[in-house]
């Protein structure tokens, strides 16, 4: 008797290596976001457990803020340990069991790779410090002082005062852009690339889909340490540091930003590329330079795929004529990149109220300029509670941990206000975030607005951000297509378009609170859409909008 066995072939599942392009990135910032085992600090845990709140909302992936192994002097960003879960948030299998069950809602897990710099209790740096002639001796920046004893030249530190800390064992200045605790790795030694490129592995092994990229412009900095040039003052922005930080009065040439950069990413890439669709966004800190460097980071398949500029998370005012001068000079410098665009982050006012738009009566506001965002060319970065219209928070001196607020405290009160818990039923303890006094209060203003009291309620600004992403991913166009023809009115009026395959689509945003009338200059007929939340008129080629409204319309 002759047997034959039959095996079913699966079909090849499709996969989509250009997800990215056009994704919206919902941003956890792990402390911060819910809180499963009571001890007043979220955890992984917490986050898996409320990842469903995400997929409601539309979003395609998430990027969680650093919660490897850390003495927490800046709250993650001091990396003891890059391969480890540190234990305030859980374990590498808690973390296993949120990757899987993120993919199961169908969204992309991202994470936070603080590359330029590790905590001083990481064992790298114990060992380079222990002498100038051991295995990592090199490791990090080091430098021997100016025959006065003064640090080697004049770099400052983000965080307030110079950019140099001594080390009485080796007698040796090493270098620091941030916290004394936190010293800058030697990215000219290939050993630190190499080291580097291995935890990229190591989590990319254990599922995740990407990178952000913290800091990513400060790798390297010039080998002869060469002093930096004072800033003519005219030119000072506080885009990357507060106004009232040294750090401004410098122009960066020689701590950052350096050319040697450009041949790291490139490695960083070709190792993205080992795995079918990782992908990564850069944080460039830079307010003088950023579209260069926006562009130079992402042009080309060689490099990063996408960066973040601090442009729109600035306190300029919100106008149709700045938003067209940001995506103008974007379109003229960086045309050929992907840019990822945010308005809020862990590190910045929240936007609500760094635009003054944190009264009740502005709520449309709100929504209107969230609709601007996931309408422009790009990814999207979405902070947690953004979608809420959650305002800053105001966190009282005796309750500050920003190590970076307590220094400039009180013209610069630090990044506490927007790191505070988030807000998820009203009537609960700690609005649900926990059942113990959490690490940061929990206002009692953004208990007002928490999910409890917006889900369900049309108007609110969280149904708002669900009904928009959903009109979004109706309308590839929005997210995959070109825009041009930037167009500022009179009333605050911005317009532009959006073009993907055969599709035109006309966008207009009334920014101001008077009823305007738009004329679409076009031989095609216009089809006004609906979906987004938004009213307006079309009739005979006159586009009427309401006072902070949108309207869309397809040329077809």
């Amino acid at each position: 008797m002759i047997f034959s066995s039959i095996s079913v072939v699966e079909p090849d599942v499709a996969i989509d290596k250009d997800w990215w392009r056009g994704a919206v990135i919902y941003q956890i910032y792990p402390r911060s976001y819910q809180d499963s085992n009571n001890d007043g600090i979220g955890d992984l845990a917490g986050i898996r457990d409320r990842l469903q709140h995400i997929a409601d909302l539309g979003a395609d992936a998430i990027w969680i803020s650093p919660f490897f192994k850390s003495p927490m002097k800046d709250f993650g960003y001091d990396v003891s340990g890059y391969k480890d879960i540190d234990p305030m948030f859980g374990d590498l299998h808690s973390f296993d069991e949120l990757i899987e069950h993120a993919h199961a809602l169908d969204l992309k897990v991202m994470i936070d790779l603080v590359l330029s710099h590790t905590s001083d209790q990481h064992s790298w740096f114990a060992q380079s410090c222990s002498s100038r002639d051991n295995e990592r001796h090199d490791w990090y920046v080091w430098s021997d002082g100016k025959p006065d004893g003064s640090p080697p030249n004049n770099w400052l530190s983000i965080f307030g005062g110079p950019g140099w800390s001594w080390h009485p064992t080796r007698c040796q200045y090493y270098q620091h852009n941030f916290l004394s605790s936190q010293p800058d790795l030697n990215f000219h030694n290939h050993d630190v690339q190499d080291a580097m490129l291995d935890v990229a592995k190591f989590w990319l092994d254990r599922g995740v889909d990407g990178f952000r990229l913290d800091t990513i412009n400060f790798y390297f900095c010039d080998e002869q340490l060469r002093d930096n040039p004072a800033l003519d003052p005219a030119l000072r922005n506080a885009d990357t540091a507060p106004q009232v930080n040294p750090y401004n009065y410098q122009e960066h040439l020689y701590d950052k930003s350096r050319n040697e950069n450009l041949k790291f990413l490139e490695r960083f890439r070709t190792v993205l590329d080992e795995y079918p669709a990782a992908t990564c966004v850069g944080e460039i800190g830079d307010a003088q330079e950023g579209m260069r460097l926006l562009r130079e980071y992402t042009e080309g398949t060689q490099r990063v795929h996408m960066c973040y500029t601090f442009d729109f998370l600035s306190a300029e005012a919100p106008t149709a004529e700045r938003f067209a001068s940001v995506l103008k000079q974007f379109e003229k410098e960086a045309a050929d990149s992907w840019v990822c665009w945010a308005f809020s982050n862990h590190d910045v006012v929240r936007y609500v109220t760094r635009w003054n738009l944190s009264k009740k009566s502005n709520s449309q506001q709100v929504k209107v300029l969230a609709s601007l965002l996931m309408s422009m060319r790009g990814s999207i970065c979405l902070y947690q509670g953004e979608e809420l219209g959650l305002p800053e928070a105001e966190i009282p001196f005796d309750k500050l941990q920003d190590p970076y607020g307590i220094t400039f405290w009180p013209e610069f009160k630090g990044r506490d206000g927007c790191r505070t818990p988030m807000v998820w039923e009203s009537d609960a303890d700690n609005a649900g975030f926990s059942n113990v006094d959490s690490w940061l209060p929990v206002p009692e203003a953004h208990k007002k607005l928490a999910v409890s009291e917006q889900q369900g309620i049309d108007s609110s600004v969280l149904e708002h951000y669900r009904r928009f992403l959903q009109f979004r991913q109706a309308n590839q166009t929005l997210i995959k297509g070109e825009l041009s023809s930037i167009n500022v009115m009179a009333n605050n009026i911005l317009t532009f378009v959006r073009t993907h395959d055969n599709e035109t689509l006309y966008c207009a945003f009334n920014l101001g609170g008077e009823r305007v009338r738009c004329e679409i200059e076009t031989q095609r007929e216009p089809q006004l859409l609906e979906g987004h939340g938004f009213e307006s008129s079309l009739e005979n080629g006159t586009l009427e909008i309401p006072g902070f409204s949108v309207a869309y319309v397809r040329l077809v």
